[in-house]
């Protein structure tokens, strides 16, 4: 997706949320500073783990069943979800992540070769300066304006904008699996941030995903 394409749900977002662009665009340099220092940008690896290849991905409502008859080429975790995949023994190959998730999980999965999109939005500069040189083999996005280092495919949650890469590295099918976008044990922003990643995936993407 081109960003003048994304900026019009973008702008939409802002307001919808009230959040702050300059702020999004600050943790964008601020992410793209960090990057530029440990010489990361592993943007052709992640196309080369994903083009042409059966993608699954899993959201935090997983359960061990979700799994039990899916056979992946490329295994996606959205954040948080990584913890559930280690316990079930499984590593993702590509997190998706803006840092919210278990630290030292999302450090254990990358340790043992998980591909880390790290993402840059305004609520997370902190984290941004104090944990992204933990990691290797990382590829920075924003919801903002794109930087040469820090990418925007689209998307809005870790788990919407991991369909977005998978569509925009070319993968040949997508199951998501663990997407409850009516999930009822969370806050209200939770599930507004839930109805804007259910909209963007089914008003933008093709209509091949499978859930």
């Amino acid at each position: 997706m081109k960003f003048p394409e994304w900026e019009p749900y973008y702008e939409e977002i802002l307001k919808d949320f009230n959040f702050s662009r300059e702020k999004d665009e600050l943790s964008a340099e601020t992410l793209s500073m960090i990057l530029r220092e440990m010489g990361e940008d592993a943007i052709e690896e992640l196309k080369e783990l994903i083009e042409g290849r059966a993608v699954v991905i899993c959201g935090k409502a997983l359960s061990p069943e979700d799994l039990k008859d899916l056979s992946w080429d490329v295994l996606m975790s959205a954040d948080g979800t990584t913890s559930t995949l280690l316990r079930l023994g499984l590593l993702p190959d590509i997190v998706v992540s803006d840092l919210d998730g278990k630290i030292e999980d999302l450090e254990k999965a990358n340790a043992n070769g998980a591909l880390m999109v790290i993402h840059a939005h305004g609520d997370n500069i902190g984290r941004i300066l104090e944990y992204v040189k933990r990691f290797k083999r990382i590829v920075g996005t924003t919801q903002s304006t794109p930087l040469y280092n820090v990418h925007n495919f689209g998307g809005f949650t870790d788990g919407d904008r991991c369909v977005f890469i998978a569509v925009e590295m070319g993968a040949s099918s997508i199951i998501l699996v663990g997407f409850d976008f009516e999930d009822k044990n969370v806050g209200e922003l939770k599930r507004k941030k839930l109805k804007w990643a259910e909209r963007l995936i089914f008003e933008i993407l093709p209509k091949s995903i499978r859930i």
